[in-house]
């Protein structure tokens, strides 16, 4: 977690150590998880809605998780102050190595590393839908065994496995042959979401109808239908 954290301070994302373990897997692929994508859903309307309800989020469960252990919100003992503080550390240290030129770079780079690490959330969940207060199973995360990708990322590639238990080491992680396949590997399709999401748009309607046909439960079939209407893709209404 030490090193994890301090990574996350290159972004100034301290909310993610948060939201993402108490809220997203919880809520993974439900209407309140902000960070499950609706089908057709602009990614950068997605990117900036998650960044924004992340944070409010994460102040809330921190907020909450403080005053039960009787102590003061607005504390040293609040991780987000904690996290606001790293990013601030390094930020500073940008600027003693190169002024403000090392401080504008040190953001447009904290913002590129947030904006692809949201893509990457965009696409692991795209388009699934999971009813409230139901399991959380392989079907509900876009998975994929790409060599490439999987080196790169440790793993990450295994998302069911990481959502059925999230205490697995990335090592542990299991390939799942009846799980939802995504059609190309994490690098390329986080790529098309960044720049084509067109393109990424077109590409996974015939997997989204795949899986609104051999995957989904009775109740999760009448969502997607309702999703599919309102995505604004003539290719998922039809």
């Amino acid at each position: 977690m030490f090193m994890g954290n301090w990574l996350l301070a290159l972004t100034w994302d301290c909310s993610f150590a948060i939201e993402h373990v108490y809220g997203h897997h919880k809520y993974v692929a439900t209407s309140i998880d902000p960070a499950t994508a609706k089908r057709g859903q602009n990614p950068y309307n997605f990117i900036l809605r998650a960044i924004f309800l992340n944070q409010r989020n994460a102040w809330i469960i921190e907020n909450s998780r403080l005053i039960k252990k009787g102590l003061r919100p607005l504390s040293i003992q609040n991780r987000m102050l904690i996290g606001y503080a790293r990013s601030g550390i390094l930020t500073g240290a940008a600027y003693l190595l190169a002024g403000w030129t090392g401080v504008i770079l040190f953001l447009l780079i904290s913002i590129g590393g947030k904006v692809v690490l949201e893509g990457v959330n965009y696409m692991e969940h795209y388009g699934l839908i999971r009813e409230k207060g139901t399991p959380i199973l392989p079907r509900h995360s876009w998975n994929t065994n790409r060599r490439v990708s999987s080196f790169f990322l440790f793993n990450l590639t295994r998302h069911s496995s990481h959502h059925e238990n999230a205490q697995l080491e990335y090592w542990e992680l299991k390939a799942y042959s009846d799980a939802p396949e995504m059609p190309l590997g994490y690098l390329s399709c986080v790529y098309l979401v960044l720049f084509m999401p067109w393109l990424y748009h077109r590409i996974m309607a015939p997997k989204l109808k795949d899986w609104d046909l051999n995957f989904a439960s009775e109740g999760e079939h009448r969502l997607a239908q309702k999703q599919n209407r309102s995505s604004g893709l003539p290719y998922l209404m039809t």
